[in-house]
Parts: C-alpha cells; sequence; structure tokens
C-alpha cells in the first residue's frame, strides 16, 4: 500500500448515491486499466456499497469499505453537520487523511459544509490566511486553473498572492509540461486600472515571479479568460463566483441554443449529417462533466468537491483529477512556492 495513491471517497455525497460515485469509480478502473498505483477508500453505506460494487465487478484489491452511519444532506449547515455529523461519509472521508492514510479526499457533497469541515480537520497551511477553491475551465490551448471560486468574498493584496502561487502550483502538478502563467483578473489590462488591493498585489506579484514559480502576465479582463495566453487566473471569491456562474450560463445558453436552431426546420435537420463530428466535437469540448471537480487550496491535506448533480461520467473525471494531484506532487508544490512569499515578507 506504500506505492498506492489512495483516494478517500465519500460514497453518499451528491444526487443518486452511492450509484453515480461507485459507477465513476468503476469507470476509472476500466479506463485505467494498466494502472496499479491507485487504491480506494470507501466510506458510507456498507450494504448499499457492497450492492453496487458487486454490480460493476469491481475487484477486490482495489478498494476498502468503510461503515459510516449517517450522511450529510445539501439542506445541513455546517454547524449541524459538526454537531451531528462526526460518523458521516463525508466527515470520515476527510479525517481518512489523518487516520487512515488516505491521500486525498473526493465528495459530491455539501459544499459549505465539505469546506468548514476540511478546514476544521485537515487545518490551513500556517502561511495561508484564507484557503481558496480552485477551478478547471478550458481555454483555446489547453485549460484553466480558475481561483478562488467562492470560498472568500472579500480578499486582500497577501490572499491574491497566496492564490497565485497555489494556483501556479495546481496547475504544475497537472501539467507539468507546460508553464504556469498567472494573471489578475480586473476591469482592464492597463496596470493604473483597478482597486488598490489589485494593484499591490500587481506589483508583488512582479516582484515574486523572479523566483520562477510562474510567469507574470500581469491584469487580463474577462473576455479575454478563454485565450489560453494566461492559464492561472486570480480573483477574489465574490468577482469569481459570479464569472463561474455567467461562464456555465452562457455555455448551456449557446449549446441549447445551437440545438433547437439545429432541429427546427428539416434543412437544418439534414444539415446535422453532413456536420455531425464538428458537432460533436463541439458538444465535448464544452461537456461539464469534463470539468467536474474543484480544489480545496490552502489546506493541509487536498480535497477536491465533485458537483452533486453529475453522473457517474462527471463523477470518473473527478477521481481522475484526484488521481493527477496526488501523482503531481502538488502540496509539496505548493509548499515550496509559498516558501517564496514569505521571503518577500508577505
Amino acid at each position: 500500500m506504500n506505492n498506492k495513491i489512495i483516494i478517500a471517497i465519500d460514497a453518499m455525497g451528491g444526487e443518486n448515491a452511492p450509484s453515480k460515485n461507485i459507477e465513476g469509480i468503476a469507470i476509472y478502473l476500466k479506463k485505467n486499466s494498466k494502472k496499479k498505483d491507485v487504491f480506494f477508500n470507501i466510506y458510507g453505506n456498507e450494504d448499499l456499497i457492497k450492492n453496487e460494487l458487486n454490480k460493476h465487478n469491481i475487484p477486490n484489491e482495489s478498494y476498502k469499505i468503510f461503515s459510516s452511519s449517517t450522511v450529510v444532506s445539501d439542506e445541513d449547515t455546517p454547524l449541524t453537520a459538526i454537531k451531528n455529523s462526526k460518523d458521516s461519509s463525508m466527515w470520515n472521508s476527510i479525517n481518512s487523511q489523518i487516520i487512515s492514510n488516505s491521500n486525498i479526499t473526493l465528495s459530491a457533497g455539501n459544499t459549505g459544509v465539505l469546506f468548514v469541515v476540511s478546514r476544521m480537520l485537515l487545518k490551513t497551511i500556517e502561511t495561508v490566511d484564507k484557503p481558496a477553491l480552485a477551478g478547471l475551465w478550458p481555454n483555446e490551448k489547453n485549460m484553466n486553473v480558475v481561483l478562488d471560486l467562492g470560498a472568500n468574498v472579500e480578499c486582500d493584496d497577501k490572499n491574491l498572492i497566496d492564490f497565485s502561487e497555489m494556483g501556479a502550483a495546481l496547475y504544475k502538478a497537472l501539467f507539468p509540461e507546460d508553464t504556469p502563467r498567472v494573471a489578475l483578473l480586473n476591469i482592464g489590462s492597463e496596470e493604473i486600472k483597478g482597486t488598490e488591493t489589485l494593484k499591490k498585489a500587481h506589483s508583488k506579484l512582479k516582484e515574486i515571479s523572479k523566483y520562477g514559480d510562474f510567469e507574470f502576465n500581469g491584469f487580463i479582463e474577462g473576455n479575454k479568460i478563454t485565450e489560453g495566453n494566461s492559464n492561472v487566473i486570480i480573483t477574489d471569491g465574490f468577482t469569481g463566483n459570479v464569472a463561474l456562474k455567467t461562464a456555465e450560463g452562457t455555455a448551456k445558453f449557446i449549446t441549447d441554443s445551437l440545438k433547437k436552431s439545429l432541429t427546427s426546420t428539416f434543412v437544418a435537420k439534414v444539415s446535422v449529417l453532413f456536420s455531425f463530428f464538428a458537432l460533436k466535437k463541439f458538444k465535448e469540448k464544452l461537456d461539464p462533466r469534463k470539468f467536474n471537480g474543484a480544489i480545496f487550496l490552502g489546506l493541509k491535506g487536498p480535497v477536491v468537491k465533485s458537483h452533486g448533480s453529475t453522473d457517474a461520467i462527471g463523477f470518473y473525471h473527478s477521481i481522475d483529477l484526484s488521481y493527477r494531484i496526488i501523482k503531481g506532487d502538488l502540496m509539496n508544490k505548493i509548499k515550496k512556492n509559498l516558501s517564496h512569499t514569505s521571503n518577500e515578507g508577505n
């Protein structure tokens, strides 16, 4: 087990659990049958989990079940969960990083509870004031890491600098052959624009970039995010969450409108036959399941949040993300990067 990447799965989190969670594991193992270095600690209702594991013929040597007596619901508040859910599948999957040698935790459960419990159990890295929620967005060249996506409504320049170093570490862990290129989300690209907090962060990031953790590209406007010239996009949680929801809504509007237009008339339906492969590629590019999985950064252990309403394919992509985070040595990369912010007196 010492050479295994151990992923702790909250099997009861999210819609259609544990069915979609276990099916996601089955898909991952099937697609990665040659990999022998992954193992799953699975937390939840043992009878339900066993039934799903048997249904998908998942080999016994790939997992261990840990029975949990309760489930965190979407209606639970963090305070309620802390008081009443200390033997929940979510709680135990997070705590397994402390007591059961799990390397990372994956849950599709209540986001607010997951964040609070993760922070309480795993603790925040000493030099980090505020953990952040990071996500993946597609761009024209590859992928963006974007943070913060809602964990912190208000941020100062130190928070933005910490986010930059942690986001760059995450990008490097996931895409080791590429260079993290950091940009601060702003209302303009000129250095004179933006709040005083953004200007201070801009000035300090220019200096910190000398350590080679990332290239600093200055400010970026929202309409440039998908171009891919910058791939680590930094902002406060309020702005980041608004940008995320706007992007999700726009993508859905475009795909729904295109589908409606292509099925509105007989001629349109015929034209689909001649552009089938192009449309299929377009659909795959915007498939939200491929980018399913937000990452809590700034804690002493990594936690991935899968979207609660995703299906087994989406959960599979979150498992793959979790594997790549550990394989890419994220925590040591974060530690190394944050040491440079200390050197600059942030």
